[in-house]
């Protein structure tokens, strides 16, 4: 005989490997989709390319070309002639609300 305890236990545990099989599949999707991005050429060609796509928008491609620093470049301390550059730097604020039950914003 089967006690309610273990019936709860198994459907708990069922549901959480779904849950958890669920969110899998779909990082594996998204992945995939970087995987699969097409590579474009940093060239004159690029903002016709953006300003003619859906909502000006390209989702997961990938640019290939040669970037300048503004200042200078940042240099690898663990692998030395290793450089690279930051392009932009975006901050978002979101929207803050009082929350009076929890007594924070």
């Amino acid at each position: 005989p089967i006690t309610p305890g273990e019936l709860l236990c198994l459907g708990s545990s069922l549901a959480f490997s779904g849950l958890f099989y669920y969110l899998f599949r779909k990082k594996a999707r998204v992945a995939a989709r970087i995987q699969e991005a097409p590579k474009l050429q940093v060239d004159d060609d690029l903002p016709a390319l953006v300003s003619a796509a859906d909502g000006r928008c390209l989702p997961y491609v990938v640019l290939e070309g040669i970037v300048l620093p503004a200042k200078a470049a940042l240099t690898s301390h663990y692998h030395e002639g290793l450089q690279g550059v930051i392009q932009k730097l975006l901050l978002k604020e979101h929207r803050l609300i009082w929350n009076s039950l929890a007594r924070s914003w």
